[in-house]
């Protein structure tokens, strides 16, 4: 999503959240076990499928994310698939690629042309551990975001993003630079909402970037927490994806029609979060 308004990824994508009243990012996660019995086991099965949902919760999200590794671990096909998935993404959403890439700094260009140039995404996930040279790629263009990996929400994540030094953890750490890197109004965080107080942490850390929150529904994290301490005090600043609680809410031939109702469902209470939360939003 661009337009001749937006200087940057984040005034972009402040703009996206207020216009379209929430925070849900739907993630597109299709695994081939999981489509419904009247799709085909294939990347023409993952092609309908997504269409669909992206079709039934468009009224309600503000992002989609699309998860490269369902796609490519179907080879050409599922390349194919990809590419097919993500122009069928509407031009009024925020489009994010899972991709989490990070390499040298000649890797990561190259990883940054295939994204923002070949595919038509807004931004991407990406690992900070190479350091500045390498995440400078992913940042070049101010209207393209990344949203680097700070606190993940998988359990097994404090093996090293808890890892101290003599003052604090290496997720706070990585916050802390990620906001130095944000030159050009385009640099993100990806913070679990099944960390509750390390987001609480993190946004205090980084209290003008916008983050990337997985975690609630299948993976545990709670919602209304999510949006109180993960957005920031004017109730932005934060998308809170959801893929499996969407995607799968219904296995039959109405999993379309199910998965509106659950991405409706999930806008609307993240809307009455923040009247609560926030007094003056809408």
């Amino acid at each position: 999503m661009q337009t001749s308004h937006s200087t940057n990824f984040i005034e972009l994508f402040q703009r996206t959240l207020r216009v379209r009243q929430s925070l849900l990012c739907v993630g597109l996660d299709p695994d081939l076990q999981k489509l419904p019995a009247n799709l085909p086991r294939s990347a023409k099965g993952i092609i309908t499928f997504c269409k669909e949902i992206i079709e039934a919760t468009h009224d309600f999200a503000a992002a989609f994310k699309v998860n490269f590794a369902f796609f490519e671990a179907l080879g050409k096909s599922g390349w194919a698939a990809l590419e097919a998935v993500a122009a069928a993404l509407p031009n009024d959403v925020i489009k994010i690629a899972d991709a989490k890439r990070g390499d040298i700094g000649n890797t990561a260009q190259r990883y940054a042309e295939a994204i923002f140039r070949q595919l038509p995404f807004d931004a991407m996930t990406a690992n900070p551990y190479l350091g500045e040279d390498a995440a400078q790629p992913f940042l070049d263009d101010a209207k393209k975001g990344a949203f680097f990996l700070c606190r993940t929400s998988n359990p097994g994540s404090s093996d090293i993003q808890n890892f101290p030094d003599r003052t604090r953890p290496l997720y706070l750490h990585v916050a802390a630079q990620v906001r130095e890197w944000n030159k050009k109004g385009n640099a993100g965080l990806v913070v679990g909402a099944t960390h509750p107080r390390e987001l609480q942490q993190v946004r205090k850390v980084s209290p003008e970037l916008p983050f990337l929150i997985p975690g609630v529904g299948a993976q545990g994290g709670d919602l209304e927490t999510a949006v109180r301490v993960g957005a920031t005090a004017s109730g932005d600043l934060a998308i809170i994806n959801a893929s499996r609680t969407i995607l799968y809410a219904d296995s039959g031939n109405k999993f379309a029609e199910a998965a509106a109702r659950a991405a409706e469902k999930m806008r609307n209470e993240m809307r009455a979060i923040l009247r609560t939360t926030i007094p003056q939003s809408k």
